[in-house]
């Protein structure tokens, strides 16, 4: 292992601190605010609105300052605290619904005593919160029921107030200067805060009770609840969220709720779905696609995505793509709206304060004051490299997919605008890979999926200086123009098919010389401005077999490298080996595991028939969603090595739920059963298909191929795995490769 550099030495309570030399921290860094990790929050999600309360259906501002009612980009209420006879009730339970729909939230009253004699046992009356999203309108019923002998008289109050933070602001970021707080609207039945912002833009959250409280304020409403035995009373409260003159449309809160969970329940008509023996396993894919559907949003150009709550509730390129691509052999409609709203979106000019080239795919758009002002520069950002030739492949596999000509011959000039910027922008120096270099300070420095400040590096920690090529988006490059070539060979354009083929055969063996250390035994990280090698072994190289860049006999090298007991912690495989110098296992980028990682890297070792690989990885992935809560996978964990009767280390402030993340068991289960689709040639491919112990069958139902549509059920046998077909409409054939 190469030697840490110490840099300086210090004491903080006691405790000397060696400071290690590192880059300064990035504006854009989500920072704790809070020393120990948090309970448990639920999160719910409805297009460009998003609410995380705490275990109590409660908003607290304390705890990791996430907390809250969030629509386009700006936090609409800040604090919602609910209080029975002016104390906090007791928590019973509380969950999300296993749709995703609704939170639930069972509270009681504490022991209530005056001069030392008991007026109120713990018990006595029972509140059952239910609150749900709909059109930037949250909705609740508070149901208030007295399960005592006699009559009860106490109150209820919910205390409100509101920041109005941007996103950023809520994560950490400071700002030079602020907006106005508008005079608060107080009404018999109603309390309204608002704010005109930097961008002259009012925004507003209005709270409507009913029936009307007994008393109202800027900052609180109190109820007088009067209940028999046996009685019970229910509250409603409407919080909508207003930007300029749009005004939500308000609904009672049955007709809302349906519409929500119609809305939610919906799938599409091309959608299948999946059951397996082990119901363990079946929490987990349920959850996931619940998460998917709800974090899914409603786009002009189709449904699309949004990354994660509650940092990533926008549209991202590269986060939505890999999405799709997990997603795609179940539902290719999401593929079809991420394709055409990144179409849309297509940089067509230079613009160095956004990252911006010709051809160029977005990495982030957000909304929001920040945005609006250039505080930050993500309004519509383009600074990934990789987005642009991950759209190609996500165009490709859509294509084989579905056999949907029309729609490729609609976007085939952003196919060509994207495959022109790998050429022209892409590749910097002309040396044959595809580098990134920030063009303005406010952007990001790292620019591919690991986008701390210190994720490329040298071997002795040293960090590496650009313009950089990382080896993950050279596969994606070579897989992109493969991808399109053989899409281009079926529209007829034979020539540009055969250039294409030519291109990527040139970029693969010149990958081969450039990017392998047959002393690490695997592709390194990445090639520094001076084209020297970060030689340093982390899960980047996983996608070069995602990709197929990588030769076979490395590839199988690759996969021994991130299996190995330094990668491969039992519950996935780390981001970064723990030889390394910079290895944290508590790093966001270094040591860290990430479930969409596992995926690619899993459904690449199938490519090379490292099939018993792929269910390993399979395995402990599926292990670590036991753990968590909900059966839901959060954005990453702590790289810990597993430990008999330890759960996983939880990141604390990972996102979750997190769309690729979500996505990340379908890619899994298509890398484990060998899973291919040709909807042009009618045909379904299970090639060397390995399930592991924990799954005897996995059943599909409503798989469809072109205008075929199969139920079939995979089946493990001693030696083999077989196919069972249950039904088949249409001609489609199905092919197993044992």
């Amino acid at each position: 292992m190469a030697q840490r550099r110490q840099a300086a030495t210090g004491s903080a309570d006691g405790v000397a601190i060696t400071a290690q030399p590192k880059p300064a921290p990035s504006p854009y860094y989500i920072l704790p605010k809070a020393a120990h990790l948090d309970e448990r929050v639920l999160v719910l999600k409805h297009d460009d609105t998003f609410a995380v309360f705490d275990r109590f259906g409660d908003i607290q501002p304390g705890g990791m300052g996430e907390q809250g009612i969030y629509h386009e980009g700006t936090r609409f209420l800040s604090k919602s605290i609910l209080h029975l006879g002016g104390k906090r009730p007791q928590l019973l339970s509380s969950t999300v619904r296993t749709d995703n729909v609704l939170v639930g939230v069972d509270l009681s009253n504490p022991d209530v005593y005056s001069k030392g004699q008991m007026l109120l046992p713990r018990g006595t009356l029972h509140l059952f919160r239910a609150k749900f999203l709909w059109n930037g309108v949250c909705y609740e019923r508070l149901r208030v029921t007295n399960f005592g002998l006699t009559r009860v008289e106490s109150s209820v109050s919910l205390r409100i107030d509101n920041d109005f933070f941007d996103v950023f602001e809520v994560r950490g970021q400071r700002r030079p200067a602020r907006g106005e707080m508008l005079e608060p609207l107080v009404e018999p039945d109603a309390i309204e805060l608002g704010y005109k912002g930097l961008d002259g833009v009012i925004r507003r959250v209005r709270m409507e009770a009913t029936p009307a409280p007994a008393r109202t304020t800027a900052s609180e409403m109190l109820f007088r609840v009067r209940l028999e035995a046996q009685e019970q009373t229910d509250l409603y409260f409407v919080t909508s969220c207003h930007i300029g003159n749009h005004n939500p449309d308000l609904e009672p809160f049955d007709e809302a709720l349906r519409k929500a969970s119609r809305a939610l329940h919906l799938p599409s008509p091309q959608e299948c779905s999946i059951y397996t023996s082990n119901e363990q396993f079946n929490d987990w894919l349920n959850r996931s696609v619940a998460d998917l559907r709800m974090m899914i949003t409603s786009m002009s150009t189709g449904p699309y995505p949004y990354a994660g709550v509650p940092w990533f509730s926008t549209p991202f390129g590269r986060d939505a793509i890999i999405t799709a691509l997990e997603y795609l052999w179940l539902d290719p409609e999401l593929a079809k709206g991420v394709l055409s709203y990144l179409a849309a979106t297509q940089s067509a000019e230079i613009n160095p304060e956004s990252d911006a080239e010709p051809g160029k795919i977005m990495h982030e758009a957000r909304s929001g004051e920040m945005a609006a002002l250039k505080e930050v520069p993500f309004g519509r950002y383009y600074g990934s490299v990789d987005s642009t030739p991950l759209f190609l492949i996500l165009a490709a596999a859509y294509f084989r997919r579905t056999g949907d000509v029309a729609f490729i011959e609609a976007i085939w000039p952003n196919i060509e605008a994207a495959l022109a910027w790998i050429d022209q922008y892409g590749d910097r120096d002309q040396d044959g890979f595809v580098e990134y270099f920030r063009r303005t300070p406010k952007g990001l420095a790292q620019q591919g999926w690991k986008d701390s400040q210190d994720s490329v590096f040298h071997a002795n920690g040293e960090l590496a200086e650009g313009p950089i090529a990382l080896c993950e988006v050279q596969g994606y490059v070579y897989a992109g123009k493969k991808g399109i070539a053989e899409t281009a060979s079926a529209l007829g354009r034979r020539h540009q098919a055969e250039e294409l083929c030519r291109q990527a055969q040139v970029l693969k063996e010149r990958f081969e010389h450039a990017f392998w250390s047959e002393e690490l035994s695997t592709y390194v990280l990445a090639l520094d401005g001076e084209k020297r090698q970060c030689r340093v072994r982390s899960s980047n190289a996983g996608h070069c077999l995602f990709s197929g860049i990588a030769s076979a006999e490395r590839a199988a090298r690759v996969a021994d490298t991130l299996l190995s007991v330094h990668s491969f912690t039992g519950w996935g495989i780390r981001t970064l080996d723990s030889r390394e110098v910079r290895f944290n296992p508590m790093a966001y980028h270094n040591g860290s595991i990430w479930p969409h990682d596992n995926a690619l890297i899993a459904l690449g070792m199938s490519h090379y028939g490292l099939k018993e690989q792929a269910a390993r990885v399979l395995t402990g992935i599926f292990d670590l969603s036991i753990f968590v809560d909900l059966h839901r996978l959060p954005e990453l964990v702590c790289g810990f090595p597993r430990r008999m009767g330890k759960a996983p280390t939880l990141y604390p402030v990972a996102c979750s739920p997190q769309a690729w993340a979500a996505g990340a068991v379908f890619m899994l289960l298509q890398a484990c059963m060998g899973l291919s689709i040709d909807a042009r040639a009618s045909r379904v491919t299970f090639s060397h298909p390995f399930l592991p112990e924990s799954l005897q069958s996995i059943g599909i139902r409503n798989l469809r191929a072109g205008r075929a549509c199969l139920d079939l059920t995979v089946v493990r046998h001693a030696e083999i795995v077989g196919i069972d077909i249950v039904r088949r409409e249409n001609h489609v054939e199905v092919v197993t490769i044992n």
